[in-house]
């Protein structure tokens, strides 16, 4: 008889090695727990703990997880009516909160650094029948890199992630039953550092007991961690990590940003990735994605220019990127109004994008200038040449924001777009803006032909449906900071 894995056509010599090992691993660990996790399509990881004894047949087997969980909003609220006659004709499988299985990946263990006894898997979702859920956002990344692979590109990303930690002071209001409203109330805290004095080494000293606590989650769990700054404002950090291929990157973005939530919970510490925690006075968190294409054949950075194209002044993209640069450049911009909702996914990211607040607000590129959408960093011949995106938040879905780059670099690649000249004043009133909310960046995505083509229609009705229901809940809050206290800072 074949087991699950087997009818999902992913179990082959090379996984049941691999089983074999990860068992042997958990044993020689002494570990009591093993966590299988999925990411869902906010970046939240979902999981369930096993037994070691358990382990073996869920490895072949998989774990039942019911199937709503694919379809809530960032308060858990269910988007689809799943329990009427057509309330999930568009997602079959899903009808009834029927089941789906998640099947663990072998090789992807890891063993808590702040939680002795506890390993951790990455699972992916399957229907029943042995088909994969195209509706996974980690599925969508990976078929858009099937299809860059096809172009002969792979995809590197560097991650600069701004968050914010504060010190947990009472913890009353979420523990008491009396208090218990839905999203749940965040602990109340304190800042670690007043802010407003970019990379002050006092603030950073002051904030070592944290830092210390992701520093260290981080490593042991494998991150290429480079640098923790002490950031602009109060109580807000950044953490910089070393640039790897784009499907490990987002795994580990996934990963980290859940794991320092929690290693730092426990030492009495609250970590928000939300983009703007609802206090007076505080910065906005921005997630910085570094990116460059890579030729398969040869391994070199295809966005390298030797010298700049005859005719180029610098303002001109060509006279740093390649053509190939070049033309990923252009579909960027090409794509940014639809993209927003990928990449600025909550209602409270919006509020991130004012003028010459180290943050963009229109559709633009410029060479090293971090105003700009689109900031393209290095010289003509240096092999480090990249495009770095600055419209992300830190609570999105890695794999959204990945697929999405890529969707729409390889436009611009097929169709030979060219990018317009650099700016030099990128908070300029007459240029194109991002969407300047969750609704319009919604109905953006909607517009947007060659994203729903290639990222799939059935997906994006999807993804609208639930963040549409995320932004009507917003507008219609009558207190907006408590649904962003509740909502995002609490869970974010």
């Amino acid at each position: 008889m074949t087991t699950f894995a087997q009818r999902c056509g992913v179990h082959d010599a090379a996984r049941e090695a691999a089983v074999e090992q990860v068992l042997r691993r958990v044993a020689e660990a002494g570990l009591h727990t093993v966590r299988v996790a999925w990411c869902d399509v906010h970046g939240l990881m979902r999981a369930k703990a096993l037994t070691p004894p358990a382990l073996r047949r869920a490895l072949a087997e998989g774990v039942g997880m019911v199937s709503t969980l694919m379809l809530k909003d960032t308060s858990d609220r269910t988007a689809f009516k799943v329990f009427e006659p057509g309330g999930t004709a568009a997602l079959p499988g899903f009808g009834q909160a029927s089941n789906l299985v998640l099947l663990p990946d072998p090789a992807s263990l890891q063993v808590l650094p702040w939680l002795p006894g506890t390993g951790w898997l990455r699972a992916d979702p399957w229907l029943p029948d042995g088909s994969p859920v195209q509706w996974d956002a980690r599925r969508v990344l990976q078929g858009s890199l099937a299809r860059l692979a096809q172009a002969g590109f792979g995809l590197r990303c560097g991650l600069e992630v701004e968050f914010h930690i504060y010190r947990i002071t009472s913890t009353a209001a979420e523990g008491d039953p009396l208090r218990a409203p839905w999203p749940g109330e965040p602990p109340e805290v304190e800042m670690l550092h007043p802010g407003w004095s970019l990379l002050n080494e006092a603030w950073l000293d002051r904030a070592e007991p944290a830092l210390a606590i992701v520093r260290e989650t981080a490593l042991a769990l494998g991150m290429p961690l480079q640098s923790l700054e002490a950031e602009m404002g109060p109580s807000q950090v950044e953490a910089v990590f070393d640039a790897t291929d784009a499907l490990q990157a987002a795994d580990q973005m996934a990963l980290v940003r859940r794991a320092v939530r929690m290693a730092l919970r426990r030492a009495g510490y609250h970590a928000t990735f939300m983009c703007r925690p609802p206090f007076p006075n505080v910065m906005s968190s921005g997630w910085h994605l570094h990116q460059s294409l890579v030729e398969l054949a040869t391994g070199a950075n295809a966005f390298v220019r030797a010298e700049p194209a005859a005719g180029c002044d610098e303002r001109d993209a060509a006279h740093v990127l390649s053509d190939v640069g070049e033309h990923y450049l252009a579909g960027l911009l090409a794509h940014a109004p639809g993209m927003a909702a990928l990449f600025t996914p909550t209602a409270n990211g919006y509020a991130r994008f004012r003028p010459n607040a180290l943050a963009p607000q229109s559709v633009l590129w410029g060479r090293d200038n971090r105003g700009a959408m689109l900031r393209v960093v290095g010289q003509p011949g240096d092999a480090g040449t990249r495009i770095e995106n600055r419209l992300g938040e830190p609570a999105a879905s890695p794999h959204l924001y990945m697929a999405s780059q890529i969707e729409a670099g390889l436009d611009g690649l097929q169709r030979g777009l060219r990018a317009p000249r650099a700016t030099e004043d990128p908070y300029h009133p007459g240029a194109e803006r991002i969407p300047a909310s969750l609704p319009v960046a919604l109905e953006a995505l909607a517009a947007d032909a060659w994203l729903r083509e290639h990222l799939g229609e059935a997906f994006l009705a999807w993804y609208l449906q639930i963040k549409r229901q995320e932004a009507q809940r917003f507008e219609q809050a009558e207190d907006r900071d408590d649904f962003a206290r509740r909502e995002y800072f609490s869970r974010l």
